[in-house]
């Protein structure tokens, strides 16, 4: 007789594919309604599962963790960051925790482009006109953006989603400086033609597009803090597909709103779904353009997600350590 199969619970829809494979190998429980879980019904998840795979919208903290059943052995997050997991809690619960780095790196790299190009160019706004029956013609001085070639990029975290944003904006055009913990490796830094810079504040105070692209840890929280985004220039724009707690968010909507930054890009923000009213006002304006979390939004990029968590699970299973472990001193 097979061994019995785990009890996996995701909480939320994943592409239909992924769940099929998963419903073949696992004792999956779908949320096919993909209505986000409760406290309780996360509580519930932990008390009874084997396995867990929760998404960034699932905060697994201690006291989640604490109510773990004794069966409970892995948490497999759909998703890169695990800034949603409270890691160490779980490891002293003797609880894996999985990620699933590295799939969403182009998806991201694309948006952030967009992101600078709608800016820049002020396509969110423009693209309003035509439908709202306000178009009269072409005219020399009007919805004027401005020009991305030969301006200067600041790459806030030049990992692997920081380099490809890196490799998307060369080729139009913008010059590349970058701030990171450390330098990346010569060849690349040739490659990019890229500036490092150890003072994050010497870098934005020359800078005319910031993109912040580094992973949301407790080292990070408001790395754009009130005082570092005062060091930018008026003419510049910030861009952010990377987490919303990195950006003071107060402190960079007060700033649009005195026209002390040029305009800024969001994906993410900094209480989500809440969106600040405020900076509702200043997209209907036109001094920001927000987009609802779709940096990671390609079906291709959900799919290899949904793989790598099985891939994940799986190897879990079958006795091994899984090949994208998050430990705590990785964090």
């Amino acid at each position: 007789m097979g061994r019995k199969k785990p009890l996996v619970i995701v909480t939320r829809k994943l592409p239909d594919v992924v769940e099929t494979r998963m419903c073949e190998l696992f004792d999956a429980r779908l949320n096919i309604e993909d209505k986000p879980m409760s406290r309780s019904e996360l509580a519930e998840a932990f008390r009874t599962a084997d396995i867990v795979v929760p998404t960034v919208t699932d905060r697994i903290d201690s006291e989640l963790i604490g109510q773990a059943g004794e069966q409970m052995k892995l948490i497999a997050n759909f998703g890169n960051g695990v800034d949603n997991i409270d890691v160490t809690a779980a490891m002293s619960r003797a609880i894996t925790v999985t990620n699933t780095p590295g799939v969403l790196t182009e998806d991201t790299a694309d948006m952030t482009m967009a992101l600078i190009l709608a800016v820049a160019r002020r396509i969110v706004e423009g693209a309003k006109v035509i439908p709202a029956g306000e178009w009269s013609g072409w005219a020399p001085t009007w919805m004027l953006g401005s020009k991305i070639t030969g301006k200067r990029l600041g790459i806030v975290g030049m990992g692997r989603i920081g380099q490809a944003v890196a490799l998307r904006a060369r080729a139009f055009g913008l010059q590349i400086h970058y701030h990171n913990r450390r330098h990346v490796a010569s060849a690349i830094e040739e490659a990019l033609e890229a500036t490092y810079w150890e003072s994050l504040d010497q870098m934005l105070a020359r800078m005319d597009i910031v993109s912040v692209n580094c992973p949301h840890t407790p080292a990070t929280y408001h790395v754009l803090s009130a005082r570092r985004l005062k060091v930018l220039r008026p003419h510049a724009i910030v861009i952010n597909t990377a987490r919303g707690e990195l950006i003071d968010e107060a402190a960079l909507t007060r700033m649009l709103e005195l026209g002390e930054l040029a305009g800024a890009g969001l994906d993410v923000f900094e209480h989500e779904p809440a969106v600040s009213p405020k900076l509702i006002r200043l997209a209907a304006a036109g001094k920001v353009t927000l987009l609802p979390h779709m940096g990671s939004a390609t079906l291709e990029g959900r799919i290899a997600m949904g793989e790598k968590v099985i891939i994940n699970v799986k190897t879990f299973m079958d006795g091994h350590r899984p090949p994208d472990r998050v430990l705590p001193s990785m964090l």
